[in-house]
């Protein structure tokens, strides 16, 4: 596995953040706590957490256009599994009816970006829901468990975990 760090409080204005490094790879993390839901959830009692990804310019060895990026299957379909890792793992009654956003900025790109954010997009909604605790806004963290993510593959006939670029993007023979 390449070097893994988390370094929480990254961000001055977000209520949780961690700027995550997966090698090459840094995910900006940041949970933002809204005092709102989306319609569906209206008087329900219930919280909601979301998540939004992308990929800035020059994240990876060309630049890639930030609105074309922002509306690629790609792109739609990693916020989705960032979204439901993060919701598998929360109690959506334990924080009354607000809305977790949580969003995941690639700054640099080597592989794994979406196992990157995940991990570090947990991180972030602990904070997030430490920081509301910290408030009294809450009586406990509503998690009933932790998500971390991990990428594994054939590279060369053999099995890696956590694969980078090269060897995720080479075709296994």
């Amino acid at each position: 596995m390449r070097d893994i760090s988390l370094e929480t409080g990254f961000s001055k204005h977000a209520e949780g953040s961690c700027l995550t490094k997966f090698g090459d790879t840094h995910v900006l993390c940041t949970a933002s706590i809204e005092e709102r839901v989306p319609p569906f959830l209206r008087n329900t009692g219930k919280g909601w957490v979301t998540a939004e990804y992308g990929m800035l310019p020059r994240s990876t060895n060309s630049r890639m256009d930030r609105r074309r990026a922002a509306e690629s299957g790609r792109t739609q379909e990693i916020q989705r599994l960032i979204g439901r890792s993060l919701r598998a793992v929360t109690n959506m009654e334990g924080f009354g009816e607000r809305q977790i956003r949580v969003d995941c900025d690639v700054i640099q790109a080597d592989g794994g970006t979406r196992t990157a954010a995940i991990t570090g997009g947990y991180v972030a909604l602990y904070i997030a829901f430490r920081h509301m605790l910290d408030l009294g806004a809450i009586t406990e963290i509503p998690l009933t468990d932790r998500v971390a993510a991990i990428s594994c593959g054939l590279w060369e006939d053999t099995a890696v975990l956590d694969l980078d670029y090269a060897e995720d993007s080479t075709r296994a023979g």
